[in-house]
């Protein structure tokens, strides 16, 4: 590939347009163009451009945010996506005669383009220029979004194309090896400054600085389910607005328990609230226009979801960017997941390059095989293979799926340790990185493992157990908030702990019926109750169950052998009589009865 360098001097304190910085103003073709800075007007230059342009962007926000921009006003503009179809892009392009076509499309709607322009005599292989708008996205979302690729093929048929994006990533297709790469070098100063908050409580550190900052906050996290219960938690409902897809709304605004109405799929300054809370879609393109610098944070939970990680040489450098008329302040704020291994880029292609050999190897060993029965057999080896998931639609490997997952894995890696992240910051080169450690008592991995699902009870009161202790004497308003939690989630074995302390509950091994007995007991010693012998009657024996009469004979001896207490008269099973209501039921090998209603 090419390389080629445009020096970007500011004019006065105004960064100039790239329809000032390229030859005759355009973007040529065959060009990937890399602009190091956002808010350069690379749409703006091609819709401004004197050529039939296809502009394909990210996904709907940027289209509606593009078509409704009063700059673009005068630009037979026509936006498609979800809910637009093939009809009403002939209608436009009959409508446009005499004009340039200027039309932004998502990459799921390029086909219905693609079949508008055929239906129309319009060759989009010689007649339109082709640009790919933040193109670092095709890598970046082709693992949850097949069809983001689906423009390449004709892509690369086409006479006038190009990709631009502030944040490239260098793409292993070797269709690309022919194109040139222009990059817009700044002569100036353009880092941004990032507080850095590494935490192993994202909750409580977000808490705590958003009771600092002043204005308007913009809060980016790409997991709604993240987002609701941080608004629940931090009791912001009333104060937020949360900007994600179609689905996330609808889920957000049919929720049982709130039915939050500050849902929405689109960008608007109207819908704007003091804590405004955007998903990955919004990361890119977008153009937030304000008349103020708000404040704002990244928040990454790696033991959460891990699609709340950002990169810092793509995402980070991008939300930045989105507010083109600056920010107060911008932060990070992470926890860090050890378990996550580190790997270099190298090391994972070298991974991928193995497992497309051994791929290979079982492709060549069906294609040989001598007979139907072994071809059967080999077909099932190659269904399991590895390599599987960077195979597109047809079965063909994807350049996109394993560039893909190459950057997952190095992105992943940054978040093994505090430096590894760090210096992935600093690398980027992009900001001026200040780093600063908050660690809490308990941090969002304790609280991870007390909800996973497939814990047992004795398993989760043990974890709780744990917690307890770790917590000690609550200092802080968080501390008590959490044991308040804790003791909702199982008042029981809080009231255990509090009453007996962890060392008694594990000699006990966190049996119910012991610990409870045990609770009894100490109230008793401690004269807290008089009524411990029909407590622990109550735990030994259940209403409407059988016991034989030699169990609940010995039952009663040690329940009032283990509280001092001299029963009067003698201990029988008949005993049982003064506690419950009972019928004698015996069967073919022991005497016993069926307690009944409990007389206390």
């Amino acid at each position: 590939m090419i390389e080629n360098n445009i020096i970007v001097k500011k004019q006065g304190n105004r960064i100039p347009y790239l329809t000032e910085l390229l030859p005759n103003g355009i973007i040529p073709t065959n060009t990937i163009l890399y602009k190091k800075l956002t808010g350069l007007g690379a749409t703006f230059s091609e819709l401004k451009a004197s050529r039939n342009s296809i502009i394909i962007e990210p996904n709907r926000p940027v289209i509606i945010g593009k078509s409704e921009a009063p700059e673009h006003r005068n630009d037979n503009i026509f936006g498609v996506y979800h809910g637009i179809y093939t009809d009403d892009i002939i209608d436009y392009i009959e409508e446009s005669k005499g004009k340039f076509l200027k039309i932004l499309t998502t990459p799921e709607s390029f086909p219905k383009v693609e079949e508008a322009l055929k239906a129309t005599d319009i060759e989009i292989r010689f007649d339109c220029f082709l640009l790919y708008d933040e193109c670092h996205k095709i890598i970046k979302d082709s693992d949850y979004r097949p069809n983001i690729a689906l423009p390449m093929d004709l892509f690369f048929e086409c006479k006038n194309k190009a990709l631009v994006s502030a944040t490239p990533i260098d793409f292993t297709d070797p269709r690309f090896d022919d194109f040139q790469r222009i990059s817009l070098v700044p002569d100036f100063d353009y880092n941004k400054e990032l507080f850095l908050h590494i935490t192993n409580n994202v909750l409580q550190t977000l808490k705590e600085t958003l009771e600092k900052l002043e204005g308007n906050s913009f809060i980016f996290c790409n997991s709604t389910d993240m987002i609701y219960n941080l608004m629940k938690q931090l009791d912001l409902f009333d104060e937020s607005a949360v900007f994600c897809s179609t689905n996330s709304v609808k889920k957000l605004r049919n929720d049982k328990d709130v039915k939050f109405k500050n849902a929405h799929e689109d960008w608007k300054p109207e819908k704007m609230k003091r804590y405004n809370w955007l998903t990955s879609r919004f990361y890119n393109a977008v153009d937030i226009k304000l008349n103020e610098n708000p404040n704002v944070i990244l928040l990454s939970n790696c033991y959460l979801s891990e699609f709340t990680a950002v990169d810092p040489f793509t995402d980070s450098v991008q939300i930045a960017g989105r507010f083109r008329n600056g920010i107060s302040s911008l932060k990070h704020i992470v926890n860090i997941n050890p378990n996550y291994r580190v790997r270099s880029k190298e090391e994972v292609l070298g991974y991928v390059s193995g497992l497309e050999m051994a791929h290979q190897t079982l492709k060549s060993f069906y294609e040989t095989a001598p007979d139907a029965e072994k071809r059967n057999i080999w077909w099932e080896y190659i269904a399991c293979s590895p390599f599987n998931r960077f195979l597109d639609n047809s079965r063909q490997k994807s350049y996109y799926l394993i560039d893909n997952y190459v950057d997952d894995e190095v992105v992943k890696g940054y978040y093994s340790n505090k430096e590894q992240l760090y210096s992935a910051y600093q690398q980027c080169g992009s900001f001026y990185v200040y780093m600063e450690e908050r660690i809490y008592k308990l941090g969002d991995y304790e609280r991870l493992k007390l909800e996973n699902p497939k814990l047992t009870i004795r398993e989760k009161r043990m974890q709780i157990v744990e917690l307890l202790d770790m917590l000690g004497d609550c200092e802080t308003q968080m501390e008590i908030n959490y044991r308040k939690e804790l003791e909702e989630s199982d008042p029981f074995i809080v009231e255990a702990y509090n009453t007996l302390g962890k060392p008694t509950i594990e000699h006990l091994r966190y049996r119910e019926t012991k610990i409870r007995e045990a609770m009894i007991i100490k109230c008793y010693h401690e004269k807290s109750t008089g009524t411990e012998a029909i407590q622990l009657i109550r735990n030994s024996f259940k209403e409407n169950t059988w016991y034989s009469d030699s169990f609940i004979k010995k039952e009663l001896q040690r329940i009032f052998k283990l509280l001092g207490i001299k029963y009067p008269g003698t201990i029988t099973s008949y005993t049982i009589g003064d506690f419950f209501k009972y019928e004698n039921k015996p069967t073919k090998k022991k005497r016993g009865k069926m307690l009944y209603e409990f007389k206390f």
